[in-house]
């Protein structure tokens, strides 16, 4: 599929609504367990999607349209250990739904025409990098996470689905 800011604007405002209907009132049973060590729970994930809204998606869209040096600061993939701290999983959801909305009311506010998704900055591991491909990572970032969350938890019952667990794909990965 081509990118298209509409299309992806589909996606980017489902993931709160995805999020929480996947993941409130549930028990930390199921939230804040992972797959083992070095791995993230759900608690975890939703904790760097907020991170990232602060401080990757817009930021570096900015600085593309507005800075005279187009690199991007690098970005902590783990910075929501320290940043989510004390926090429940309701008030993460809520906090993300938040950042998630301002930023995408920031970005319909631009009404980028199609010849600015061109337009570069430089990413500290790759280089040269377009707004499109940016916008276009936002989206398959919030499905790799939503697509991440289900496997952690269906992972959970991974010895309890007996033999099953041949013909279920999620709990093989």
């Amino acid at each position: 599929m081509e990118f298209i800011i509409e299309k992806a604007l589909e996606i980017l405002k489902q993931t709160p609504k995805t999020l929480s209907c996947l993941l409130e009132n549930l028990s930390d049973d199921w939230v804040l367990s992972n797959e083992g060590i070095d791995t993230w729970s759900p608690y975890d994930i939703v904790g760097h999607l907020i991170h990232g809204e602060k401080t990757d998606w817009i930021p570096r869209l900015n600085i593309i349209l507005y800075e005279d040096n187009k690199r991007f600061t690098p970005f902590d993939r783990f910075a929501q250990f320290e940043s989510s701290q004390g926090k429940n999983i309701k008030e993460l959801l809520s906090e993300f739904k938040h950042l998630r909305s301002s930023n995408i009311d920031y970005l319909q506010s631009l009404n980028l025409p199609n010849e600015q998704l061109n337009l570069t900055g430089i990413h500290p591991e790759f280089g040269d990098v377009t707004i499109r491909e940016l916008l276009s990572t936002w989206v398959t970032h919030d499905l790799g996470h939503i697509a991440q969350i289900s496997r952690v938890m269906a992972k959970q019952y991974k010895e309890e689905v007996g033999p099953w667990t041949a013909y279920v794909s999620i709990l093989n990965k």
